[in-house]
Order: C-alpha cells, then structure tokens, then sequence
C-alpha cells in the first residue's frame, strides 16, 4: 500500500478522533450545566417569558384586527358624508 493509500484513512481517523473530543467537552459542558440549580430556575424564566411574549404577540395581532376594522368603518363613513 502507497503513501498516498493510507494519507485518507489517517485523516479520516483524526478528524474522528477531534470530533470525538469535541464531544465529550460538549458532554461535560452539559453535565456542569445540570449541576447546577440556577440553570433550572433560568430555564423556568426563559418560558415564562415565552409565554408573555406570546400572549403579548396575540395581543398586538388583536388590536391590530380591531383598528384595521376601526379605520375602514371610519374611511366608509366619510365617503357616505363625502357622497351626501
């Protein structure tokens, strides 16, 4: 076998073995972060507040709708004064 024959499967190697420590430092980040209890506190916040932004999209989506609804009225109205 040639050189350049066995140059890709020790790259190939490498490359799995990088990737391979890059994950267990990913696994241990991990680890630390449900060690510790203000990430779960963090987390309980981060959805209470998905939540409000939610509600408050609905919201905005709403009034949007009721002044939409506002303003044609209020432009039929004046084309009926404009009319007379």
């Amino acid at each position: 076998m040639s050189k350049e024959q066995t140059r890709p499967s020790e790259s190939l190697v490498q490359d799995l073995l990088a990737e391979r420590r890059e994950l267990k430092v990913a696994v241990e980040r991990l680890k630390l972060d449900l060690a510790d209890p203000r990430v779960r506190e963090l987390q309980d916040e981060i959805e209470r507040l998905r939540y409000q932004l939610a509600s408050a999209r609905a919201e905005a989506n709403q009034l949007r709708e009721e002044r939409d609804e506002l303003r044609a009225g209020i432009e039929r109205a004046v084309q009926r004064l404009a009319a007379e």
